[in-house]
């Protein structure tokens, strides 16, 4: 039959079901072929933290948000339009997010006695019109699959396990979406496994066409690609962002890179990733533990490599004692904290920012280290190549805040010309630097004041390392009072000359007549930026500005704060910038701060920016 077609300029779709539904797959699918298509999007994984929680209960709920539009976007969307539900625990455990008028897909076969009772649903909420403010499709996308396939030589079990491709089918319908992505994925998948790969090949077919005949669904939707910069593009993640950028920071460098690491959600992705490169000189070792992993990277920057470390809040605890050592014989080392929701072992797969005062000072004495934190997925490839620049300049360790949301969130990436990005060459000390033909380890150089960097066997450059005091300019141990002054302010001060060397803070302030500044860091840019929007389409009046570089903070912060007679800051902790700000610049700032697991909405930032505005009149 000839079905219309719908024109809409932006779509929040959510799948939800079991752990073992496959929706993350699902969800991921969709995206790439969203992301080929040519629309701009955000995407927002939410999984449990355990490997296999009991099928059909509400821990065990696995979903995967996507936005994508036909012009720039910066969230995932606040509440979704469409959710499809693959069982009752994936329906109750996102219902309360569900807008008047959103379409609900229900995977029918799922709603049992059984499966009702184990999350607590007294009657079946698809007949008891509880449900009566949304659109409801009911499909028994289970039967229906294993029905496709009933002519395959596969087990039951096995068709039943094809309903998310039958479900990816339908909803590739519903918008339009390119199928060849999918249709190449499965092939290379499954390529050891024909029949498999024909079964879930069917059941994609099956769902495209249930879409195409069913009287069900009278409307298919199209969402046109968005007008974006001209180049390549590709869709990706915060932590295969942060992963590429690694390696582009060690091509440019010049320097072999060794990731040390320990295996911790959410940054896993990023050890997985370097371990594929070994083409490009990427050595990665899997450590017992993450004192050794740190251990290890510090050892190698020490050899003349790139190091690394990569870890999570509850690693970084553990990685303090040799941070300290990093900054005491000044050797650089990019850390890469994916803060997760604490304190100990918090909620592992949720999303977090509250890590920025144990980066600040979670050593023992003065340790100062650069801050860097990015801003969105992509934004992760550039800030690893500004941390690896930082690190090997200024031959410090360098520590970068990513989060959860950014790590497993993707938007597309506009892939950099090769040629645009800096020049990092690094250049060893062959030759004594002392006056009298001796090596000085610790003779600085008058602009950065970086130490020589001399690998270890260079003939004439022997010095000595470890964790006490070190004597200016011959690195012996001292424990002289004014030599140990000397160099604690001598290390704080290379780091605050790095503010002469990040890019003063830029502030969006369109009219230039805002009274509002909203200022914020690492992941709550795309919140914060959609909330402005929304303020600014109403006609309210405000500036919006976002740290990239949290120690030093920019030159001109300070500047900036003064300028505006309120500054609001939305944190994902309990106001962990907004205490430095107060602390170092004396603005009395207004914290918004929750602490959910989750990322800010953009409705609910834009109702407290107004809220500011108002008060502030």
């Amino acid at each position: 039959m000839t079905k219309q077609v719908e024109q809409l300029d932006r779509v929040i779709i959510r799948f939800a079901g079991d752990s073992g539904d496959g929706m993350q797959l699902t969800g991921d699918r969709f995206t790439q072929e969203t992301a080929s298509f040519g629309n701009d999007l955000s995407t927002l994984p939410n999984f449990p933290a355990e490997i296999r929680a009991p099928a059909g209960t509400l821990p065990g709920v696995s979903s995967f948000q996507l936005h994508f539009a036909d012009h720039d976007i910066m969230t995932p969307g606040d509440a979704p339009n469409v959710l499809v539900a693959m069982n009752p625990a994936a329906l109750k455990a996102n219902l309360e997010d569900l807008p008047h008028g959103a379409t609900i897909i229900v995977n029918t076969d799922e709603f049992t006695k059984r499966n009702l009772a184990k999350v607590g649903y007294g009657s079946d909420p698809l007949g008891d019109g509880s449900l009566s403010e949304f659109k409801v499709s009911p499909v028994p996308l289970t039967s229906m699959t294993v029905k496709a396939l009933e002519d395959f030589d596969i087990s039951k079990k096995d068709a039943q396990r094809a309903k998310n491709m039958f479900a990816l089918g339908l909803l590739s319908w519903m918008y339009n979406r390119p199928t060849e992505g999918t249709h190449g994925f499965l092939k290379s998948k499954f390529a050891g496994k024909p029949e498999i790969l024909a079964a879930n090949l069917a059941a994609f077919q099956a769902g495209w066409n249930f879409g195409e005949t069913t009287e069900d669904f009278a409307v298919s939707y199209e969402v046109k690609p968005a007008s974006l910069p001209s180049g390549t593009y590709r869709n990706i993640t915060g932590n295969l962002a942060i992963s590429y950028g690694l390696i582009a920071g060690s091509r440019l460098s010049g320097l072999p890179l060794f990731l040390g690491s320990y295996p911790i959600t959410p940054a896993s992705d990023i050890l997985h990733e370097l371990s594929k490169h070994k083409h490009f000189g990427i050595r990665t070792f899997q450590a017992e533990d993450e004192i050794a992993g740190v251990g290890a990277a510090l050892g190698a920057a020490f050899g003349g490599s790139l190091g690394v470390t990569t870890t999570s809040g509850p690693g970084m605890v553990l990685k303090g004692e040799t941070l300290g050592l990093a900054v005491m014989t000044e050797l650089p080392l990019v850390v890469v904290d994916v803060q997760r929701a604490g304190p100990s072992t918090g909620m592992p797969t949720k999303t977090e920012q509250a890590d920025l005062l144990l980066a600040m000072f979670g050593r023992n004495g003065e340790s100062p280290i650069p801050v860097l934190a990015p801003q969105s997925p992509s934004d992760c490839f550039d800030i690893a190549i500004e941390a690896t620049r930082i690190a090997t300049k200024y031959r410090t360790p360098v520590i970068v805040l990513s989060d959860g949301y950014l790590a497993n969130g993707s938007e597309p990436w506009r892939i950099p010309d090769t040629s645009t990005l800096p020049d990092l060459s690094v250049t060893f000390t062959t030759e004594p630097n002392g006056d009298d033909g001796a090596f000085l380890p610790y003779r600085r150089d008058p602009e950065t004041l970086a130490r020589p960097w001399a690998v270890p066997g260079t003939p004439g450059l022997e010095h000595r390392i470890g964790g006490i005091e070190k004597s200016d300019g011959t690195g012996n141990i001292s424990y002289s009072p004014a030599n140990h002054d000397l160099m604690v302010n001598s290390r704080q001060a290379k780091v605050d000359g790095i503010a002469q060397d990040i890019p003063e803070l830029e502030v969006d302030d369109p009219t230039g007549d805002a009274r509002v500044l909203v200022l914020g860091w690492g992941g709550t840019y795309g919140s914060i930026g959609a909330a402005v929007r929304r303020v600014r389409r109403a006609g309210g009046a405000v500036a919006q500005a976002h740290l990239r570089h949290l120690n030093p903070f920019p030159a001109n912060l300070g500047e900036v704060l003064r300028s505006y007679d309120r500054v609001l800051v939305p944190e994902i902790n309990l106001g962990q910038l907004a205490l430095l700000l107060r602390g170092r610049f004396l603005v009395d700032v207004i914290g918004y701060t929750k602490v959910r697991g989750l990322p800010f909405k953009a409705e609910e930032l834009a109702g407290v920016v107004q809220e500011v505005i108002d008060r502030a009149e």
